[in-house]
This record gives structure tokens, sequence and C-alpha cells, in this order.
């Protein structure tokens, strides 16, 4: 068992401003809760009795009391209490008032006695707590007592329990900090893998973070071999890099979005089209820290592709159409001519008549043909069979 010690002012100063400092040290410098825990326990016991010494926290929205720390020579380490709110326990005591408690035995059966409530555990000869708090808020308790002499503490000794408390809050909250922050890189990260589009954050031009679908855009292994590497590794050339560079550095000055279309290459060397949209991280250097989304858009540029090598293909058929439509009648009108000119050169009148209607028929063939070579945007009519064909007299030309 530690030897009993005093109270705070009959230990050497010194020695207890190397335990504060032992004490606020270990905040910084252990790993997790637990192994701070532990380092505060041994630096208490240099200073003061801790052979019965707990950290209990409370959970307001479970109505609970859980002992992270548990250390007792009578009683076993007790599991998370429910229903703390209606305990009439001394740690509820100091979680309600927000202040030190301290008790002798018999203050702590006269508490019992008159809250009408059983003692829970062994009674100790004294009993020392102080609340735990965080902003004003009390999130649980540290406490110290003793079985076998009601010398073990003074009320003096708040003071130190009070030091052991201000840091182990301290250690909870910016545990809760790195848990949340933990926790809200962990749902990034998720939503970054599960995305379907290439995501990198890059620094100064460098791949700083990226996620799986860029290593597959890139035809790459892992995010190691493009991580920490210069964004030159997916350009063809040291001209293009240069010339992506002061277009998005010239955009993003202007507003904090850039959004463009360039060839890039992946590791093979083959080259794909890909839209790149640049949003910035940080809006003090916009170009410096981004945040870049990457696609492939081949399939994109194929169909678009493919729809103008349609829309064209519709417009040669609808010409076609209309420009068959329309020398058809002065066609037939020279057959006609042609075959009565064969059947009968008796009469040289007729035969000059129907030369002349030839002629005029030509004329006419010409005069389409040269208004169909002058359209710039024609409207089409529909035709039999549902067919669309193109309107020749109704369109502009440039004429």
């Amino acid at each position: 068992m530690t030897p009993t010690k005093n109270s705070l002012y009959t230990i050497d100063a010194d020695k207890v401003l190397e335990v504060f400092f032992e004490i606020s040290s270990a905040v910084h410098s252990t790993n997790n809760l637990d192994d701070l825990y532990k380092a505060i326990h041994k630096f208490l016991s240099r200073i003061l009795n801790v052979d019965n010494f707990f950290i209990a926290i409370h959970n307001k929205e479970k109505d609970s009391i859980s002992f992270p720390y548990y250390i007792d020579e009578k009683d076993n380490h007790p599991d998370e209490l429910l229903n703390f709110s209606k305990l009439r326990s001394l740690t509820r005591e100091i979680i309600l008032g927000k202040k030190p408690r301290f008790y002798t035995k018999e203050e702590i059966y006269e508490f019992a006695n008159k809250k009408n409530q059983h003692v829970i555990g062994t009674i100790a000869k004294v009993w020392l707590g102080v609340p735990l708090m965080i902003k004003e808020k009390v999130i649980g308790v540290i406490a110290v007592q003793n079985y076998t002499s009601e010398e073990a503490y003074q009320r003096s000794d708040i003071e130190i329990l009070n030091v052991a408390s201000r840091n182990i809050a301290l250690a909870i909250q910016r545990k809760e900090a790195d848990d949340a922050l933990k926790t809200q890189h962990q749902l990034l990260e998720k939503i970054l893998e599960s995305s379907l589009v290439g995501i990198a954050l890059i620094e100064n031009r460098i791949f700083k973070q990226v996620n799986n679908e860029i290593v597959k855009l890139f035809g790459y292994n892992s995010k190691k071999e493009i991580e920490n590497k210069s964004l030159r590794m997916i350009y063809a050339s040291e001209e293009d890099y240069v010339k992506v560079g002061q277009i998005t550095r010239s955009i993003l000055a202007k507003k904090n979005r850039a959004n463009i279309e360039f060839n890039l290459i992946r590791k093979d060397g083959t080259s794909f089209p890909a839209q790149i949209v640049l949003i910035c991280a940080d809006t003090k250097n916009s170009s410096e820290l981004t945040i870049d989304i990457m696609m492939d858009i081949s399939e994109r540029k194929n169909a678009q592709t493919e729809r103008v090598k349609r829309e064209k293909l519709q417009g040669v058929l609808e010409i076609a159409g209309a420009v068959c439509h329309e020398l058809n009648q002065p066609l037939q009108a020279i057959l006609g001519n042609s075959e009565l000119i064969v059947m009968d050169r008796s009469d040289k009148k007729m035969v000059n008549k129907r030369l002349n209607n030839i002629i005029d028929q030509i004329t006419k063939m010409g005069k389409i043909i040269k208004k169909v070579s002058s359209i710039t945007q024609y409207k089409t009519v529909k035709y039999v069979g549902d067919v669309k064909i193109f309107d020749i007299w109704d369109s502009d030309n440039s004429s």
C-alpha cells in the first residue's frame, strides 16, 4: 500500500509542482485516455494516497455513469450504472452541484440515511471527489477514498485533484475532438472512395491525396504511385502541362471554380479526353490548393460524334428525298416528250413544241440544283409514309 500522504501544504512544494507538470505533459504525450489515466494515477501517488482511485464519466443521454478507470482495495470494478438520475450517490451529488465534496465516514452514513438509500460498496473512512468539467458542463467525477485512516486526506487536497481533473477534462475534450475529426475523415474517405469519378486534393500542382478512381482512371496500381507526384505525369508534354496551369490559374483568379476539357495520358502512354473540374479549397490562395474532379469523357465524345454523323446523314437523306421529289416531275416530262418525238417525227411543229417543253424542264431542273446548292438553313415537310423531306422552296439561302 502506498504510504499515507498528509495535506498538500505539508508536501514539498517543488515536488507538487513537478507532479503537476508531469500530469500536464502526459495530456500531450500519451496516445489514449487509458494510458493517460494510468499516468495520472502514477504521478498522483507521489503526493497523494491513491490506493483507492476512480474516474467516473456521466452520459446524460443514456442517464448512466461508467468507470473507465477504477482502482480499489475492497470493491470490484463496477459495471455501467443505468438510471443514474435516480441514484442518490456521492458521485451524483458532485455532478449536480458542480463542486468538490469531502465526506467522512459519519457524513457518508448521514447522507445515506437522509436520502433513504443503501450505501453502494464498502464504506470508506474518508472520501474526496471533484467534478470533471468541460466548458461549465460536468462530464464526470474524479475521486479518492481511504478505508483505514480519516486523516488520509485534508480538504486542501481538493486542489491536487482539481489539477488532475482539469487535465483529464482537457484530454477528454481533445479526444472527443480527435474522434470527431477522425469520424469526419472516415466519412469523407468513404464518400471519396464510393465516388464514380476521380477526385484528388492538389497542392501547388502536386497530388496530395487521391481516391481509387483516380488510380483506375490513369491505369496505376496503387495510390502510392500517384500521391506526392507532380501533375506533369498526366500530361503528354511540358507544353500541355504549362498550358493547363495557365488556363486554370486565369479562371480561378476570377472565380472559385474552373471547368475545362483536355487530353490526358495514362501510365501506358495512351491518351483520353478528360473533363477537369477544379474547386478552390483555399480561397486565399485559389490556385495553390484545389479539389480536382477528373472524368474520362471518351464515351461522351464518341456519342457526340455519332450524333453529329446521324444528324448529317439525316440531313443528306432529307435533301436527297427533296431533290428526287422535285426532279422527278421534270424528268417524267422530258421522258414523255422524248418518247412522243421518237414515235412521231413527221409533225415538225409538234416536235418543236415538245423540244421546247424539254428545254423548259431542263431549265427547271437547273433552278432546283442552284437552289439546293445555295441553301444555308432548311425546313422539312412530311412526305409519303411519314417520311420527312427537304422543303426546297421554303428554305433560306445565301442569295
